[in-house]
């Protein structure tokens, strides 16, 4: 019997070029990155169906979009995804008047806080049950039609704030992100060899409502760059992809691992 060689020759790397995602829900989409990701998809020919609070915002981008691309098919649903039931409606829903979904974007996420210990939990809560218990519910409903079809995309739009937790304003909103990372490594390490892919996108600062007041945001960019790079992100179906990459993928892991006097002085 011949011996195993010490150094077998590498094997070749093989990426898949990742479907065409067809069908396509947002959530949080009638401003910012969501809207933005729309205008996108349906330039592209997708067809949509466009998740938010605040319906009159969903109609302008509505008829926008046919406007703009009238062989589209776009769809708006009034949605708080901190309603379980709601969620599961609206998805199911959508479902059926799109013939389907290929892809969830768990954009849906506010921003707003306080320093904790300041008497105002109330807004810290908020943040939480928007932005973690929301993305679970919208996960939840999202997984089920997927494993229904075995098939399909689901997007968790986490942040560069959850790799370390952030003080002042923004230490709920940075637990949150952290929280909604780790359920997408979960449920990616849950649906391992399925035909289901699942994407923690974590984009540093760009140029749009949420962070408009924040004085320590660097290396911002504006919406229309930050929406490019996001698009592109999603379009790879990796695991996991800091947006945009220069110089978020540089400085992730020094945000992870530099002593606390180090990272305060880069996150101010």
């Amino acid at each position: 019997m011949p011996l195993l060689s010490r150094n077998p020759p590498p094997r070749a790397s093989v990426r898949r070029t990742p479907p065409r995602r067809q069908r396509i829900l947002i959530t949080g989409a009638s401003s910012g990155l969501g809207a933005e990701l729309a205008r996108r998809w349906a330039a592209d020919g997708r067809d949509l169906a466009l998740c938010a609070r605040r319906q009159p915002e969903l109609d302008a981008l509505q008829q926008e979009l046919r406007r703009d691309h009238p062989a589209g098919s776009f769809e708006t649903y009034r949605l708080d995804v901190t309603d379980d039931a709601e969620v599961q409606r609206v998805m199911g829903r959508a479902a059926e008047d799109l013939g389907g979904l290929d892809r969830v974007v768990a954009n849906a996420g506010i921003g707003l806080g306080a320093q904790v210990g300041t008497g105002q939990a109330a807004d810290n809560r908020r943040v939480l049950q928007t932005n973690v218990i929301g993305t679970l519910n919208t996960v939840e409903a999202a997984v089920q039609q997927f494993w229904t079809a075995q098939a399909g995309h689901l997007v968790i739009i986490s942040s560069m704030a959850a790799l370390r937790g952030l003080g002042g304003r923004m230490a709920a909103y940075s637990t949150s992100k952290a929280a909604i990372a780790t359920l997408g490594e979960s449920v990616r390490s849950s649906l391992w060899n399925r035909p289901i892919t699942v994407s923690t996108i974590f984009p540093g600062y760009i140029d749009t409502a949420i962070n408009e007041d924040d004085p320590n945001k660097k290396w911002s960019v504006d919406l229309p760059t930050g929406a490019t790079a996001l698009y592109d992100a999603i379009e790879s179906e990796r695991a996991r992809v800091y947006v945009p990459t220069r110089p978020w993928a540089f400085l992730a892991p020094v945000m992870r691992f530099a002593p606390l006097p180090i990272f305060r002085r880069i996150a101010g």
